[in-house]
């Protein structure tokens, strides 16, 4: 059965971070679906460009979600950290020993609410004090157990294919980065 992912999207989020890794999961062929928490299906990015997700937050069956994505930006990752759906699904994921990644600025979402207790993660420079209880690692994307994290826009490809790599560790990522033209060193 194939996997199937949500990724979160509120206004003022860092589209690159989050439209990349909805390229390259749809591009493995895996399925994720793009849920915005803005009551509406347009959201508006952190450099004011508009897109459409696929569904609403509270239209989602999130027992049928594999892991769920937390894309960074500002003000975006404060409107997801204060979102309570967004909140209760990263939490219930992680307990659940689900996927729960998050990038740039959003990873102290994910410390905010005592996911990287005794972790591993990284993050986008200035915010390494809000992964409350990780230990912080420089370097592009860190996975301990279910939890990605990763830098920011600069890591993004990375950051998509390391949850390609994740949810089918059979992913032919050579393949996929060849695809991009992304250097395979």
């Amino acid at each position: 059965m194939s996997k199937k992912i949500g990724i979160f999207m509120a206004d003022g989020c860092e589209e690159i971070e989050g439209l990349t890794v909805v390229d390259l999961v749809r591009r493995a062929k895996l399925e994720i679906v793009t849920i915005s928490i803005t009551g509406k299906n347009q959201v508006i990015g952190s450099h004011q460009i508009p897109f459409i997700t696929d569904t609403l937050a509270g239209q989602v069956n999130y027992d049928e979600l594999d892991g769920i994505v937390l894309p960074g930006g500002m003000p975006g990752t404060l409107n997801l950290g204060a979102d309570d759906t967004v909140k209760s699904v990263i939490k219930k994921f992680a307990a659940e020993g689900k996927l729960v990644a998050a990038i740039c600025a959003a990873p102290s979402v994910l410390g905010e609410n005592g996911l990287l207790q005794g972790k591993r993660a990284t993050c986008h420079p200035g915010f390494e004090e809000k992964l409350l209880g990780a230990e912080w690692i420089e370097s592009n994307v860190v996975t301990d157990q279910n939890i990605i994290t990763s830098c920011g826009m600069g890591t993004a490809i990375d950051f998509g294919l390391e949850i390609v790599r994740y949810m089918d560790p059979e992913a032919d990522i050579e393949h996929l980065k060849g695809a991009l033209v992304y250097p395979l060193s």
